[in-house]
């Protein structure tokens, strides 16, 4: 997640993006996470999202992590001045590196995908989908291309913008992101978000017989 110039006195920092839309994510979580159990989120960005979320469901283990140093300083001091003992510290996780995901009963992912090399999606895809038990859920929050479904002028411009600046980023096509997940993760729901962003969760399928 890009992370705003804003920052605290220590090393927290403060993202816009996470300020308006946590709300709607943690209104829209319920659904979709587990009961009880561990969440993981990758590329927590400023910590924020992970704060709140950590707050908002507090019979849920929250783990923030993220490749970038200064990222994970500002989500640790996050969690030092205001973390409920369910958010944990954060990890040194990469999408796209070697080292796999540690066991979590569902995986969270926000705003990551357009900002990343595919290979960091698949990385997510076939980390999330080892890491989760049968039906666990790997949630992803963002914009996306959906085919047969207009999309907005802004996403447009903005896909157009992504790419000038780094030809490796870009939004994704959501068809594309649901067969790169199989046969680890099928697609199990499409909330449609403020902002013109979904929020999709994929599933680890059930062991047949269960």
């Amino acid at each position: 997640m890009t992370l705003a110039q804003g920052r605290a006195p220590d090393a927290r920092r403060f993202s816009p993006a996470a300020a308006r839309n946590r709300a709607p994510i943690a209104a829209a979580l319920p659904d979709l996470l587990p009961a009880f159990g561990l969440v993981l989120e990758i590329a927590s960005g400023s910590g924020e999202h992970a704060l709140h979320f950590a707050r908002s469901f507090p019979h849920l283990t929250w783990q923030p992590s993220d490749p970038d140093p200064e990222a994970r300083a500002s989500i640790a001091a996050w969690r030092a001045a205001e973390g409920p003992a369910n958010l944990r510290p954060p990890l040194a996780l990469d999408a796209a590196g070697a080292v796999p995901f540690p066991a979590a009963d569902a995986v969270l992912c926000i705003n990551m995908l357009h900002i990343a090399p595919w290979a960091a999606t698949l990385g997510l895809l076939a980390k999330a989908a080892a890491a989760l038990p049968p039906g666990g859920p790997l949630i992803i929050y963002g914009p996306f291309l959906r085919a047969g479904v207009a999309t907005a002028p802004s996403n447009l411009a903005f896909d157009v913008a992504l790419r000038s600046e780094n030809p490796a980023w870009g939004l994704r096509a959501l068809e594309a992101v649901a067969a790169a997940a199989a046969p680890g993760l099928a697609l199990d729901r499409v909330v449609e978000m403020p902002a013109n962003n979904l929020l999709v969760a994929l599933r680890r399928p059930r062991d047949p017989g269960a």
